[in-house]
């Protein structure tokens, strides 16, 4: 059974190695893609801000599904890892058995400097500073904050510019809401700057069949580092009865 793991701005596949190893163990055939600028993913020749775009980022993904001959995925993704997939369940809903999102709104509404911010961060806090702040805001899990130093590090603030340019301000909530299939929806208790837009949104869409909301206390942004077994654990229940 296809499952994919996607990252989100400014991590890379890295992020879920050991569970891309523990599902595979279990006999899943898994697929960690590094999103475009990310990772071992190059940078685009020509750089320009609208090839980071929600849809072009999209059209790489379904084009990496075609790529590996894969029709049908479980899609877990990660703040903008999930994003792409909100995206792709409206062009492309026949490629997915099922959807899991973490650290992902479905909209937001954010000031324009949140772009630019990146390269200016980088610059004047140094990647080492930056990387190491990050990586202590990001999760409580001590053995986990080197993995996601080490990803900030290497990631190019260019890219971070470009993405957060788009996705600053988006609402996919149509998407989700038009979406039919099976939905799991992780909640990660110690990630206050997406529960602050998330959750009142959950309150006011309300309960759905096809949704199931999972609270994860201990997860942070990046749950499946912090909250390990619980994000295991719930997505292997869920596709089980999917």
């Amino acid at each position: 059974m296809p499952v994919v793991l996607c990252h989100g701005l400014a991590a890379n596949g890295r992020q879920f190695e050991a569970d891309a190893r523990y599902f595979a163990g279990l006999g899943y055939c898994v697929i960690v893609p590094d999103i475009r600028g990310h990772g071992r993913s190059e940078f685009p020749a020509g750089y320009r801000s609208v090839g980071f775009s929600i849809p072009v980022l999209a059209g790489d993904m379904l084009a990496l599904l075609d790529n590996a001959g894969v029709t049908g995925v479980h899609w877990v993704g990660n703040s903008l890892g999930g994003i792409i997939a909100l995206e792709m369940i409206a062009r492309a809903p026949e490629r997915f058995l099922s959807l899991g999102l973490f650290g992902t709104a479905f909209r937001l509404k954010l000031p324009r400097i949140t772009g630019p911010i990146f390269p200016l961060l980088y610059r004047v806090m140094g990647r080492g500073w930056l990387s190491e702040l990050t990586a202590a805001s990001t999760t409580r899990e001590r053995s986990e904050r080197k993995l996601i130093a080490e990803m900030i590090a290497a990631f190019d603030p260019r890219v971070g510019q470009a993405i957060t340019g788009h996705v600053r301000r988006y609402d996919l909530t149509a998407n989700a809401l038009g979406w039919s299939g099976p939905m799991l929806i992780l909640v990660g208790g110690m990630d206050r700057a997406v529960n602050m837009v998330l959750k009142p949104a959950l309150r006011r869409i309300g309960a759905r069949a096809n949704w199931r909301v999972v609270q994860l206390p201990e997860g942070g942004h990046c749950a499946n580092l912090d909250a390990t077994e619980q994000f295991r654990k719930e997505l292997l229940g869920f596709w089980t009865g999917v």
